[in-house]
């Protein structure tokens, strides 16, 4: 579904719905949303369990909440929620444990039976399998009963229905053996699905919790408020949603800004990397603009504000980056379809073999015997723990490697990417700026001493990275007099007279400062970033896989350049957030398969886009949430890497689908047949959840 567009006379809405945990639960929310008047387009994000409803006047939230729950589904303002974010696996994790220790106990009553036991031995094991069970059941099977029943109260069904009908008739079945001292009970079986189903949805919802959103980390970037000079130069604290344009706020020393604005009142370095990707702070004076969500470095400063709260460039970013994430989830669209057929296909069948039975002379008993044993048999188990069994095993394989998955849906669109935008600093160099080891050698001694000096008193940096360097060689510091540091230009002292300075230089085709020390020529000291270990390497290895490589980067020009030549890939720099996104878009609206790797926050809306997304450790709080994989390591072979097992990953699902298919080709015609028991039903159904998790098992090693 395109992104959602919104007119003068729209009204855009975003609801919270934390009972959506499947494709199908997906489509009823947009359907029932869409079946009302004056709603125009729904569209849900499944991974963050919101909706994003756009509406006209005639419709307020409290109407779209009650379309909401007409559907079946508790839903609340976005405003509203709690703060801690909400997670599908902790609600399940209870009825799991119970329904796993309860299994346990029951099997082993069963074991007992199966050995031989009869009359009032086996009796007793049953009612003591029951009195275990049947609590059991009550408790573990709630999340199918309730959502069942909400679908039976608005005359539909779903994938819950069939398993909550085979749940409670083997159950009620076996209860009545019981009573009546039957020979068979099935217990054991009810169990054992309710165990291996919840097994399945907690590894499902355990991947989609680790698929979190950047949005709330890119809002927090900006400062909660600003204090606000008034016109007769009073101080008021004002939050970040009060301030309004052409007001103007003091901006302390180390303080983050609320709002874009101009600079009408003394000049400082800010930190802007979170915006352009960019290590080194810029030299903002009166007239220019400064953006919300940098850092103050230096001094303090008056910002009159033009841009505030949803209106400023960090909160357009964040949209960006939200409308991406969303799009990213049309992939659950094959899956809600098939969602829709399964539950009617396997009523229809059980009814079907019931009556059949019926009418070829079994008696209602065992022709409900037969039917359950359908159900419990058709229990989609193994194809719900294809998927998210092989991603859990390699997502373990890759943190062993050091890359830690953070959205297992990724692995699919990874598998098949052909193109990679890799930024620059930070991505492709490790970030940490090196001065030229044959440069700082030339130094003598007074000129090591006087450079270490004055990098001391500057947090720029390039001048962190001159005194880390000097340091570790052994160097004294000079004694300075007259310190001052200029924005913009460099640090500017004076050394037994003469006057000394760690300066920009005035012109250079490389990153580098000019050392200044009042006698002979100047030294120029050029600045690297290192590539990362193995980059060559690594670019080698996904050109191998079919992946073709390109750098963009925020970076000016001129140190994009040198990088590209370093690695032989073409380039692009200067590029916006905005300019990011678009190529990402402009490539895949081409057929292409984009991977996009970054580390900041001019990254995020590009990271989200992508088809998938890689970021390193060390990036920013926002590419850290956006990315789909992080990697830990300084090695870039980690990409190669991730790659190959999304792709292995990819071959084992298909596998497992298969397995599952083959499964049921052979075991339902044989319940059909009455061949099958509800106890042998649900040792088959386990079978087969068991040569999945098996079979995604071989992932151990994906990552070798």
């Amino acid at each position: 579904m395109s992104a959602l567009p919104q007119l003068p006379d729209e009204h855009v809405s975003v609801l919270a719905v934390p009972g959506m945990h499947c494709a199908g639960c997906m489509s009823k929310v947009e359907r029932g949303l869409l079946g009302h008047d004056g709603v125009i387009a729904a569209r849900v994000n499944l991974s963050s369990r919101m909706v994003t409803v756009t509406h006209d006047g005639s419709v307020d939230e409290g109407d779209l909440t009650r379309f909401i729950a007409e559907a079946g589904f508790e839903a609340q303002p976005r405003r509203r929620q709690a703060e801690k974010p909400y997670s599908a696996v902790k609600p399940l994790l209870a009825p799991l444990a119970v329904a796993a220790f309860a299994a346990m106990n029951v099997m082993l009553l069963s074991v007992s039976v199966w050995s031989g036991a009869e009359g009032s031995t086996r009796e007793l094991f049953h009612w003591i399998s029951a009195l275990i069970a049947l609590p059991a059941i009550g408790f573990a099977g709630r999340p199918f009963f309730k959502s069942a029943w909400g679908a039976v109260k608005r005359g539909t069904t779903n994938m819950d229905v069939p398993i909550s009908l085979g749940v409670i008739i083997a159950s009620g079945l076996s209860l009545y053996e019981t009573w009546v001292g039957g020979q068979h009970a099935w217990f054991d079986g009810a169990l054992m699905l309710l165990t291996f189903l919840l097994a399945g949805r907690v590894l499902d919802a355990m991947m989609r919790d680790k698929a979190r959103s950047g949005v709330e980390a890119l809002v927090s970037q900006a400062a909660k408020g600003a204090q606000v000079v008034g016109a007769d130069g009073s101080m008021t604290y004002l939050a970040a949603e009060d301030l309004q344009p052409g007001m103007v706020m003091r901006i302390a020393t180390g303080e983050r800004l609320a709002a874009d604005g101009e600079i009408v009142s003394g000049s400082s370095k800010f930190d802007q990397s979170l915006l352009t990707g960019e290590s080194r702070p810029v030299a903002l004076a009166k007239g220019e603009t400064a953006l919300a969500g940098t850092l103050n470095l230096e001094a303090p400063v008056d910002v009159r504000v033009s841009s505030a709260g949803k209106d400023t460039t960090l909160a357009e970013i964040a949209r960006l980056m939200e409308a991406s994430t969303q799009d990213r989830s049309r992939y659950v669209r094959f899956a809600d379809r098939a969602a829709r057929l399964y539950a009617p296909a396997v009523h229809s069948l059980a009814l079907l073999t019931v009556v059949g039975w019926l009418v070829a002379g079994a008696s209602l008993y065992e022709a409900l015997v037969i039917g359950v044993a359908v159900l419990i048999i058709t229990c989609p188990c193994a194809l719900g723990l294809a998927v998210p069994v092989a991603q859990v095993v390699a997502s373990g394989a890759l943190m062993r490697a050091g890359v830690m998955v953070k959205d297992g849906s990724a692995f699919e669109r990874l598998a098949s990417v052909d193109r990679a935008l890799l930024d620059k600093t930070g991505t492709l160099t490790l970030g940490r700026p090196v001065p030229d080891a044959q440069a700082l050698a030339m130094l003598d001694d007074e000129e090591a001493g006087i450079a270490l000096a004055l990098a001391s008193h500057s947090r720029h940096p390039l001048s962190r990275a001159m005194a880390k360097a000097l340091v570790a060689r052994g160097v004294t510091p000079a004694a300075l007099e007259n310190v001052v540091e200029r924005a913009g230009e460099g640090v500017f002292a004076t050394c037994h007279g003469r006057a000394v300075a760690l300066k920009r230089p005035d012109s250079s085709g490389t990153t580098a400062v000019l050392l200044r020390t009042g006698e002979g020529a100047d030294r120029l000291i050029p600045i690297a970033d290192t590539l990362r270990p193995d980059a060559r390497e690594a670019i080698a290895r996904m050109r191998e896989q079919g992946i073709e490589c390109s750098i963009l980067s925020g970076d000016t020009a001129r140190a994009v350049t040198a990088v590209a030549h370093e690695t032989g890939l073409t380039a692009q720099g200067n590029a916006r957030p905005e300019d990011k996104q678009a190529l990402v878009g402009r490539l895949r609206a081409s057929g292409r398969k984009v991977l996009m790797v970054g580390d900041g926050l001019n990254d995020g809306p590009a990271l989200a886009a992508a088809d998938a997304s890689i970021a390193p450790g060390s990036a920013s709080d926002v590419g850290l949430q956006a990315a789909d994989f992080v990697f830990v390591q300084d090695s870039l072979s980690a990409l190669p890497r991730t790659v190959q097992a999304a792709r292995r990953t990819m071959q084992v699902v298909k596998q497992n689908f298969a397995l599952a298919i083959v499964y049921n080709l052979f075991a339902v015609p044989l319940a059909i047949a009455g061949l099958v028991t509800p106890l042998i039903a649900a040792v088959a159904m386990s079978a087969s959840s068991l040569l999945v998790v098996a079979n995604s098992l071989r992932l151990v090693r994906a990552a070798k």
